[in-house]
């Protein structure tokens, strides 16, 4: 239904496909199926992009949008069929929600994580804005089929968390908008890159799903330890810039990169940059450096026949010593013990 260049998708299915299939009698397209992975692609004139979903048998789905939306969307959703616990991380764009008996909209932002449900009985409406580019990940989780299946530990969770996944009679609302995470970009990331076909495929997506879970989870009990956001000078522009650097240098290891440098390069004072780089991978720009040179030494060790020094080289480390001192401390064995282990298990393969 199309008011005052609006649309509304009323939401009543009692599972993720059938919440698919309503938005896709609205904004139009194909849904298709590949080793359980629906995909409903769409180019109309309400929508361009796609919206997949996957459900695994222990209660959980995963409901990812790539869309643009070509007018304003309401999605009003009826919690009294389907009201699960969602954990949502957006990837670009926004959206925004609000419960039933709320006149406030809260903004979903980019990198946030975002865990929400709702009374039984009552309505979410989420909101999508016309032209704005939308990636967002989300997981649903039918409380009932997670615990009995899934959550033997109650300690993995908090307080709050604990009494929002046990509240099997769905009376309470629950909303955590949190700080933002770019742990959980990566992992998303590695989820949409899976490569495997079939039933490998899918497995190795169920365990990234746990991890997402995961680091939600954690990252609220983080903020509650906290008591609140943490504050920072920052503008959203500047920690898009400052990710930006971080990405830069995932990229490029081996680069010699200076503090100043990268701050002048994006536009910023060296304290913001530090300060950027703090909220967003809890680090310095030279401990966030030295940790992801770590990482790829330890698979380029994993993955290649190089010796220590072609993997000091690559990597961009001058000397042998102090990367051999730092491996040891960050993994607990020297990179020599780690590539003899290698060896000798590769010896007993062969022979």
């Amino acid at each position: 239904m199309t008011k005052k260049n609006m649309t509304t998708i009323n939401i009543t299915a009692s599972d993720t496909k059938g919440t698919v299939k309503q938005i896709q009698e609205v904004i139009g397209g194909t849904i298709t199926e590949r080793w359980g992975e629906y995909i409903l692609n769409v180019n109309s004139k309400l929508a361009i992009g796609n919206i997949t979903f996957l459900t695994f048998e222990w209660g959980g789905s995963v409901l990812q949008y790539d869309i643009t939306f070509l007018d304003d969307i309401t999605l009003v959703m009826d919690a009294s069929e389907f009201n699960p616990i969602h954990f949502t991380y957006t990837l670009e764009g926004h959206s925004l929600h609000r419960f039933e008996l709320e006149n406030e909209k809260r903004k979903l932002e980019k990198f946030q994580s975002v865990i929400i449900t709702s009374k039984d009985g009552g309505y979410n409406y989420v909101y999508f804005e016309k032209n704005v580019k939308i990636k967002t990940h989300l997981i649903q989780i039918n409380r009932v089929k997670f615990i009995k299946k899934r959550l033997n530990d109650a300690s993995l969770l908090n307080q709050r968390l604990y009494e929002v996944f046990h509240d099997q009679q769905h009376e309470n609302v629950f909303a955590y908008f949190g700080t933002y995470n770019l742990k959980l970009a990566s992992l998303i990331k590695q989820y949409n890159s899976i490569k495997q076909k079939g039933m490998i495929r899918i497995l190795i997506k169920e365990g990234i799903v746990y991890q997402v879970l995961s680091e939600h989870m954690q990252q609220h009990n983080k903020d509650v330890k906290r008591k609140k956001t943490p504050s920072t000078t920052l503008t959203k522009k500047e920690i898009s810039l400052v990710r930006k650097v971080g990405q830069k240098i995932l990229k490029n290891v081996a680069e010699d990169y200076n503090v100043e440098e990268l701050a002048n390069e994006i536009g910023v004072t060296q304290a913001k940059l530090q300060e950027g780089f703090k909220l967003l991978f809890s680090r310095t720009v030279i401990e966030y450096i030295r940790h992801i040179r770590l990482e790829e030494a330890r698979d380029l060790m994993n993955t290649t026949d190089y010796n220590i020094s072609q993997i000091v080289y690559s990597i961009g480390f001058s000397s042998r010593s102090y990367f051999s001192k730092i491996f040891k401390r960050k993994y607990g064995i020297s990179p020599s013990e780690f590539l003899k282990n290698k060896q000798e298990v590769s010896e007993i393969q062969i022979a």
